[in-house]
């Protein structure tokens, strides 16, 4: 038996550890995980908190696991690979000076900058009244974002002076914000890349599309993700290619050069505009919920990929290409401020896939705790029948009052 642990509690490390334990001598371990991982086969949930890297190291090592995946940024950000390797424990993940690629918007600049990564012109600014002047003197619309992490909910598209007033006031009143970033508005349809990577050696990911805005006609605020599809019709095997040559490779090079090759899943926030790919965003770990329509797609095993690719093995990985992954978030009501909590679950038919992320026990029971509860998946040969598919289940499931959800994802592809 093979012992995994999967560092997070969210919908991302659901799938992670569902993916993994779907290998019959696979023992997959979440910490700290959700009440229902508890309910998948070979799964085990361990109290520990993510930021407890030392009870993490101990737990690692004393259960003999073969190899640790780190869901979360924030552990990323924080040096858990680096404790590990001190430790001599096997993880797959960057380094904290690596990580810095989703934790500084401006050292991810920097680096796209070294490698010649087509991406938004920007300039930093450390106080709110230097920010304003750069927005007098320059025309809308324009993106502010937070120089550090946010939770995915730290850019804001100003079309106002008003309106950029309000988001750099709003960036600047954030935890640990010293700094915020001003760039230039990239008009284009928006997808997600992610490769698992080790140095310069790498395995692609089916392109996938997040749905951030609350909203349907992506409108309302910013989100976590209220949903996703994969792969994408509506880009072809060329636009794959050139993000390899444009972006992925020119990237891992350079971390290599820097003496910090990358280890781990990097994605990528690619943008398809008129002068051709650019980049939004860099994370050094899955997207959720781009997770939980990717690894769906999977026919190899994710636990040999990934020892293999760290071993220097060679690799075999087979997808699924015939049918089209989509999936729903169920967020409670008032997400993204205040979320209402401890709410009953919604009671769907057998048989429906389910991943879920904000979820509490109480007393043997599970409730709704945090704003995005689950995500309903499904998957189909065309993307419009899928989007029908988890409507109608959501439809007649969920009590309308007590959740929120997009009812048009994928509507790129079907437009």
């Amino acid at each position: 038996m093979e012992n995994w642990l999967v560092i997070g509690s969210g919908g991302r490390e659901y799938s992670i550890a569902q993916c993994l334990a779907k290998k019959d001598n696979h023992h997959v371990y979440v910490a700290p995980g959700n009440p229902m991982m508890e309910r998948m086969d070979n799964v085990h949930c361990v109290q520990i908190n993510e930021m407890n890297f030392n009870d993490l190291t101990v737990f690692a090592q004393s259960h003999r696991v073969v190899c640790t995946i780190v869901g979360p940024e924030q552990p990323l950000s924080n040096g858990i690979v680096d404790v590990f390797k001190k430790s001599g424990i096997k993880i797959f993940g960057p380094d904290q000076y690596t990580a810095q690629l989703e934790s500084s918007k401006v050292f991810a600049k920097d680096m796209m900058q070294k490698a010649s990564i087509p991406t938004a012109d920007y300039q930093e600014f450390y106080d709110t009244n230097s920010a304003l002047a750069y927005v007098d003197s320059h025309n809308l619309p324009l993106v502010i974002k937070a120089n550090g992490l946010a939770g995915g909910k730290d850019v804001i598209i100003v079309n106002t002076k008003s309106q950029a007033t309000n988001a750099i006031n709003h960036l600047f009143s954030l935890p640990n914000q010293q700094s915020i970033i001003i760039e230039e508005y990239l008009d284009g349809e928006e997808f997600s890349f992610i490769v698992m990577a080790n140095g310069e050696k790498f395995i692609p990911m089916p392109l996938a599309q997040d749905h951030k805005r609350l909203m349907n006609n992506d409108e309302g605020p910013n989100t976590g993700g209220m949903g996703a599809y994969s792969p994408l019709p509506q880009f072809g095997k060329e636009v794959t290619q050139n993000a390899i040559n444009k972006v992925i490779k020119p990237l891992l090079s350079t971390m290599v050069n820097e003496g910090h090759p990358f280890v781990g899943f990097l994605y990528a926030g690619l943008i398809m505009t008129k002068q051709g790919i650019k980049v939004i965003e860099f994370n050094v770990r899955m997207g959720d919920p781009e997770t939980q329509v990717i690894l769906p797609q999977l026919k190899s095993d994710l636990g040999d990929l990934i020892v293999n690719l760290l071993d220097g093995k060679k690799i075999h990985v087979k997808w699924d290409a015939s049918k089209y992954y989509l999936g729903t978030v169920l967020a409670a009501k008032g997400y993204p401020k205040k979320p209402s909590d401890h709410l009953e679950l919604p009671k769907f038919p057998d048989g429906t896939n389910i991943i879920y992320s904000g979820v509490q026990d109480d007393n043997g029971l599970i409730y709704s705790h945090g704003g995005r509860v689950l995500m309903v998946t499904t998957k189909s040969n065309n993307i419009l029948n899928a989007q029908h598919q988890i409507n109608e289940l959501i439809l007649k499931s969920v009590n309308q009052n007590n959740y929120l959800y997009r009812s048009d994802i994928g509507l790129k592809a079907i437009k």
